[in-house]
């Protein structure tokens, strides 16, 4: 099938590399000329495991192909998958400008029937906003001829989003008219060979569907984070509950991991999103208000800790901090609403100064801490701990799992880990003459260890 997609930026690449695997004719719309012209060179902007050999074979066997003419692009496609940023208001509401502003120049290039979708995450009712931009503007050049706004939300984990559209759980359409949903499916049929995949509802159910599921699992994450900070007030170990509420297929393991709170682009978003969309529909969501809150207060948690530490060595200024992480989660290049962040400026502002380093994210974090001079951002994992006060690991990236725990202890001036992501295990960290801190679990001093062997050994 013919295949117009708007938007280069995550989801638009994603979507039309995908597509173009399977066998259709894509080109891809950005109106950023030197993003179109890095792409013609073979140049992906953004991180995405197996992404870039994907794009680069679909070019050179020429089923992708790259454009600034949104005219040209959409002339023979039957789909156009409108997929540009839908960046949060500072009121957390959803900015559709973008979204409006394609809907405009569709309206005003269409001529015949044409399957608008909405790919992007957008709030209830868009795609019926953007049905009357465009009937509105086709009726302004004297046309009338029929076109379907269809909603198509994405569900792609960034570090994995290749293997999701390849492999879904579901692919939900939310249309009235039988005949889009058909084709929608003969589309989308190489994606579900081995069951029935595709969920047709109605478009604002389609629309809710995406920010239900991803609220839902924020608000997993969220009220894995709350135990978490429960159990470090009464003794308990987050650890060992995770491993016993987990085991209840009724709640699962899947996103009840303790850490520094969810970020990226989607999670914050679609949370605050959802908020906005309730209240002005005169609902108040107190749940989903929560979740938020508790997640902005669980970004904090890792600083409080590193504070209470030096609280009786002088305080933070002067000291150094080893920040392993930037990114706001592992396979992803992201930065956005990353808890390292926020860590780095709250220690930053108390004079503390942070040694950072990223596998991947680095170039991003120095664009965005380019004014922070108490910021240096290092090349080498092991060369951002020489000299610091203590380690603090922020993201899951798999090298940062299994460290040298000897050279760790070798480069830093005082042997403390703070691990905002539960990556070790606390009695292998102590008995390698560290002290550690985490979420949710005891502190653990080396000191303490050794006095519990010493005792093990007497009995």
């Amino acid at each position: 099938m013919n295949v117009c997609i708007v938007g280069t930026g995550y989801v638009g690449l994603v979507t039309a590399a995908c597509l173009a695997e399977m066998g259709n004719h894509i080109v891809c719309v950005d109106s950023n000329p030197a993003i179109i012209s890095g792409l013609k060179g073979g140049a992906v902007q953004i991180f995405e495991p197996g992404l870039e050999p994907l794009v680069k074979r679909n070019m050179l066997e020429g089923r992708l192909q790259f454009s600034v003419d949104l005219k040209e692009a959409m002339e023979n496609a039957l789909f156009i998958f409108n997929c540009v940023g839908t960046p949060p208001h500072d009121d957390g509401s959803c900015d559709l400008s973008q979204v409006r502003e394609v809907a405009r120049q569709i309206g005003e290039r269409i001529t015949e029937y044409k399957i608008i979708v909405n790919k992007s995450t957008v709030p209830v009712g868009t795609a019926d906003e953007v049905h009357r931009i465009v009937r509105a503007e086709v009726a302004r050049r004297g046309l009338s001829f029929e076109f379907d706004v269809v909603s198509n939300p994405e569900f792609l984990k960034e570090g994995d989003a290749v293997n999701d559209f390849m492999k879904p759980d579901r692919i939900i359409v939310g249309t009235d008219n039988v005949r889009t949903a058909k084709l929608l499916e003969a589309l989308y049929a190489p994606y579900a060979r081995s069951r029935d995949k595709m969920v047709v509802m109605n478009v604002r159910s389609a629309e809710m569907t995406k920010y239900a599921a991803n609220c839902m699992l924020a608000t997993k994450i969220s009220f894995i984070n709350e135990i978490a900070n429960i159990c470090e007030r009464v003794g308990a170990d987050v650890s060992a509950v995770r491993r016993g509420i987990g085991a209840d297929h009724r709640i699962g393991y899947h996103f009840i991991y303790p850490g520094v709170g969810y970020g990226g682009s989607c999670f914050p978003k679609d949370v605050k999103a959802l908020v906005t969309t309730a209240r002005r529909s005169g609902y108040d969501p107190e749940l989903i208000a929560a979740v938020d809150a508790v997640n902005h207060r669980q970004k904090t948690v890792l600083a409080e800790k590193i504070e209470a530490y030096f609280s009786g060595q002088g305080g933070l200024s002067g000291k150094v901090l080893a920040l392993w992480g930037l990114a706001f989660k592992a396979n992803t290049d992201d930065i956005r609403e990353a808890a390292s962040l926020e860590l780095i400026q709250a220690l930053t502002a108390a004079k503390m100064r942070v040694n950072a380093f990223d596998p991947v994210a680095a170039g991003r974090a120095r664009e965005r801490l380019a004014d922070n001079a108490l910021v240096q951002i290092y090349e080498h994992q092991y060369d951002a701990l020489e000299g610091a006060d203590a380690l603090a690991v922020v993201t899951d990236w798999n090298q940062f799992r299994n460290p040298d725990f000897e050279r760790v202890k070798r480069l830093l001036k005082a042997p403390v880990i703070f691990d905002g992501r539960n990556l070790y295990d606390p009695d292998i960290v102590a008995g390698q003459g560290l002290a550690y801190i985490s979420i949710g679990r005891a502190r653990v001093n080396p000191e303490a260890r050794q006095a519990a062997d010493r005792e093990n050994e007497n009995r």
